[in-house]
């Protein structure tokens, strides 16, 4: 371990109230001390094969998700796809999403199959040694604007004003919020999917439940809400948690169903910055045969200080984008992170991967 990365592993380990005994390997923290706590890793190679394999008769469509992020956490290296369509293209949307279109005249089944090659490494944040970074104005005010399911005004605006009093920095608005986020909210594992995202259905007729589109999109929404810019990123686990957290990473060569979206918050000194509540909350609910509901429980101490700035790189981000319109005639998809179809104009459902039917894995 160098010297900065040995640095960083102190500070979040000491954050998260742990002091691991330095020397064991990664795999001897997932076992004996259940410590996570990630720190400045080489870059991962990964393969996201998705395949589609839907009746035929009948004319179709197919959109399927194509990581499109490049940054210092996430490269893209390729996107290939074969198959039976009459014409296929990836398609680039403004905003940055990107996917497969394919297009099926009927004659057959329609099958496709997209394959993702991407490389991933663990995105960590330094407190103590702010920069000077820069972003295009026009990202920063898409990332302050409401969307489809994000408004703010209302109660999500009246929410974000008593979390946030009081405090003298976006840093200090950012903590208040995800620590209300953690404290207050509670991951429902009834809701289908990631959930729909809608802000004010969460912080009303879902009481406050929900899964990951929901829990760090309200976490969006009240950021933005406090001048904050902030977004949601869309994508899928595609590795299991080097740390020994089963919910907190995909465990299987099968990555159907293994969708989650994560969140960052621009501040200065720091430019875009890893957030995950509704990961401590998924902890919370499920690490565990008990359901964990004080935030103060020695095995989600670390998790909560962990994802406050950092993240494991065993996830892939396909988009950031919000309000999508894959054609002209549709309504809006609030996001894009599951394949997409429809068999002579009718939408089939995203969240049945049988009756799709597609099946999404590792390479």
């Amino acid at each position: 371990m160098t010297a900065q990365p040995r640095r960083n592993f102190l500070k979040l380990a000491l954050a998260a109230g742990i002091a691991p005994a330095l020397g064991l390997p990664r795999a001897a923290y997932a076992t004996e001390a259940r410590t996570f706590a990630p720190q400045v890793s080489d870059w991962q190679d990964h393969g996201i094969v998705t395949r589609v394999n839907m009746p035929g008769g009948k004319p179709a469509q197919i959109w399927l998700p194509v990581p499109a992020l490049d940054n210092d956490w996430q490269r893209s290296v390729s996107n290939d796809f074969t198959g039976n369509a009459t014409s296929a293209r990836i398609v680039t949307a403004p905003g940055g999403a990107a996917w497969l279109y394919a297009r099926f005249e009927g004659n057959g089944p329609a099958q496709l199959e997209l394959t993702s090659r991407v490389q991933t490494r663990n995105r960590v944040i330094d407190w103590q040694n702010p920069t000077n970074p820069i972003e295009d104005p026009a990202v920063l005010q898409a990332a302050l604007s409401p969307s489809g399911m994000k408004p703010l005004d209302g109660i999500v605006a009246q929410h974000a004003a008593k979390i946030t009093a009081g405090a003298a920095s976006d840093v200090d608005k950012v903590r208040a919020i995800y620590a209300w986020i953690v404290a207050h909210c509670y991951r429902n594992m009834d809701t289908a999917g990631c959930g729909p995202g809608d802000a004010v259905a969460t912080l009303t007729s879902a009481g406050l439940g929900g899964k990951c589109a929901d829990l760090n999109g309200l976490f969006v929404a009240l950021a933005r809400a406090s001048g904050v810019p902030a977004r949601d990123i869309y994508g899928v686990r595609v590795a299991p948690s080097a740390f020994g957290f089963k919910q907190l990473g995909a465990n299987s060569a099968s990555l159907t169903g293994a969708q989650h979206c994560r969140s960052e918050v621009w501040l200065s000194g720091f430019g875009w910055v890893a957030m995950d509540p509704a990961d401590v909350l998924k902890v919370m609910r499920a690490e565990t045969d008990t359901w964990i509901k004080d935030p103060a429980d020695p095995l989600v101490t670390q998790v909560n200080a962990a994802l406050f700035g950092n993240w494991e790189g065993n996830w892939v981000g396909y988009n950031t984008a919000e309000d999508l319109r894959l054609t002209d005639t549709d309504q809006p998809l609030p996001f894009l992170m599951y394949p997409q179809a429809q068999i002579d104009g009718q939408r089939r459902d995203e969240l049945d991967a049988k009756a799709f039917a597609y099946q999404i894995s590792t390479l």
